[in-house]
């Protein structure tokens, strides 16, 4: 496994950082995008990178993407039942993406609005789907994708981790090649950075995290903004 990068940054208009990340031996990462008053939204995130950290390490490998989809039900059981005991942190939740290599193979599971990319040679794919309701007008072709950065519903999610009951999660399982390069990140990267500038700092920067961040600062850094790149040797 290459060199692992992992950066966050509160941005320049938010006066807390609401995103978590981790990183979980070996070769698994979680990146966590919280929303709530009351810095709620700071805990959700911890809670599911927390969660997600103990539970695995209980877990024998391979951690598949039911697995890591299991990890994602336990913290959302965990962050509803804190949101009811306690009274301002109710509607709380979270995002969740995570990732994790086992020899050839990779696996994910995912529910809201950060995403997996993957660069393979020169194509850089987004591997998630976003849980939005900017991508459901997507889908139903009342949106161009070029038009979704800038649409006043853009943060608006159909799902999120502690804020549903009956949550459903993405997962899938797929391999892995030699050079390929996986990034994990919130969407205070994506809503502030083209996928095509994304790709090129990929490819050239020697700490693409940190110039991830400093990219997406550049262009306003609107909202907290969280990285992690992992390589795969």
């Amino acid at each position: 496994m290459a060199k692992v990068f992992q950066a966050t940054h509160v941005g320049k208009v938010r006066y807390n950082n609401e995103d978590s990340l981790t990183v979980i031996e070996p070769k698994t990462y979680a990146v966590a995008d919280g929303m709530g008053g009351a810095q709620a939204g700071e805990i959700a995130s911890r809670m599911l990178v927390e969660t997600v950290k103990n539970f695995l390490s209980k877990t024998p490998r391979p951690w598949n993407e039911n697995i890591l989809a299991q990890a994602i039900l336990l913290a959302n059981d965990k962050i509803l039942n804190t949101a009811r005991r306690h009274k301002e942190y109710q509607g709380m939740g979270t995002t969740a993406t995570i990732l994790s290599m086992d020899g050839s193979q990779a696996f994910f599971a995912h529910v809201g609005d950060s995403r997996l990319y993957r660069l393979r040679e020169n194509f850089f794919r987004q591997l998630t789907q976003d849980h939005s309701y900017v991508e459901t007008l997507i889908r139903r072709g009342e949106l161009k994708q070029e038009e979704a950065r800038f649409h006043p519903m853009k943060n608006v999610l159909t799902q999120a981790v502690g804020a549903m009951t009956n949550l459903s999660i993405d997962r899938a399982s797929f391999p892995v090649e030699h050079g390929d390069i996986f990034l994990l990140c919130t969407d205070g990267l994506t809503n502030m950075v083209d996928d095509e500038r994304i790709a090129k700092i990929l490819q050239t920067a020697e700490n693409p995290a940190d110039a991830l961040i400093e990219a997406a600062l550049e262009a306003g850094g609107r909202d907290n903004v969280s990285v992690i790149v992992a390589g795969v040797d």
